[in-house]
């Protein structure tokens, strides 16, 4: 395998790193090389904001005529809030693009046969996997045309999210309490249902320090939240769906450029995500402890013998604290 172009892409993938994350665009990271010296460097910063191959050109001025252009994702080749990164290539002079992941996007893929088309070599597959882990929520929503849904649940060693008198908090201790905070950062949307919100007001914040844009709080059902509950105030967006139809919900969160939702509805919400094949992750936090009776952590109507379970891998197991987190994805 040519492996003349790894340490450059491994720079721009560094690049890439730089890049936001949640955000409606992808990380991507691009370099420029000239006689194996690299004379400009950039990332995307954001939606809106010139892509990476833009702010590497501007870095490389003239000299990046005749040059390689090395960038962790397929230049786009459509007009959004920004032109065309494979026109702007081949203005400034580029004459070797080198490609770590293609384009699942087909509004914006077709730059590297744009490219070839108009003479310009093009060098894929340099470093891909990296790349597409780099980017694997974006990548996911831009194949299913919907987020990824990971669902998080904390419960005791019998599978109890509240005692019996409805007492939850705290179930795990502050060692995974803290690892959903990190979760949830990297999530464009927080979902619940009415019921959890009706019943726990929660806030759905991230509460970590320097966190620089909150998820999107998501709320689903019909019923009215009250006008002076925690969902209601300018900590975070919040938006209320007013479905039961986890396909609906995640069309509208799609459309709105979301590309991972945390679900940490009640087990209606969670059962009704499973029962519709939509859960695609899950992260489990048990507590070692038994309750013996009280809330399930998800009831799911639909599973009424064990060759009706929905089966997963188990990707990872921790310990955190007194707690085991477990995280699995659907097989």
């Amino acid at each position: 395998m040519d492996q003349r172009w790894d340490a450059a892409m491994t720079l721009a993938l560094n690049m890439a790193g730089k890049s936001p994350c949640p955000d409606p665009n992808p990380r991507v990271g691009c370099v420029i090389v000239a006689d194996e010296r690299v004379i400009g460097q950039g990332w995307h910063r954001g939606a809106g904001t010139p892509h990476a191959e833009i702010e590497a050109l501007r870095q490389a001025g003239d000299g990046a005529r005749g040059a390689t252009a090395v960038v962790t994702l397929e230049p786009c080749n459509h007009t959004g809030r920004t032109g065309p990164c494979s026109h702007a290539l081949l203005d400034a002079g580029i004459t070797r693009v080198v490609i770590a992941q293609p384009d699942p996007n087909p509004a914006a893929s077709g730059g590297e046969q744009w490219l070839r088309a108009h003479g310009v070599e093009a060098v894929t597959g340099v470093l891909g996997e990296k790349a597409t882990t780099l980017n694997a929520d974006w990548t996911f929503s831009q194949i299913h045309r919907r987020p990824r849904v990971c669902w998080k649940y904390a419960a005791s060693l019998d599978g109890r999210s509240a005692a019996p008198d409805g007492t939850s908090q705290w179930i795990t201790g502050k060692e995974a309490r803290h690892q959903v905070q990190l979760g949830r950062s990297r999530c464009g949307a927080i979902v619940i249902g009415t019921g959890t919100a009706l019943a726990d007001d929660p806030r759905l914040v991230v509460r970590l320090p320097g966190v620089p844009r909150q998820p999107l709080r998501v709320v689903v059902g019909l019923r009215d939240l009250p006008a002076d509950c925690h969902l209601r105030d300018d900590s975070a967006p919040t938006l209320h769906i007013r479905s039961h139809d986890p396909v609906e919900v995640l069309d509208q969160l799609w459309h709105r450029g979301i590309h991972r939702v945390w679900l940490e509805g009640g087990p209606r919400l969670a059962g009704a995500f499973l029962a519709a094949d939509l859960v695609d992750e899950v992260i489990a936090h048990l507590a070692p402890m038994v309750l013996g009776d009280g809330r399930a952590a998800v009831i799911d109507p639909t599973v009424t013998s064990l060759s009706q379970a929905h089966h997963f891998v188990i990707d990872d197991v921790t310990r955190l604290g007194p707690d085991i987190q477990i995280h699995a994805h659907h097989e």
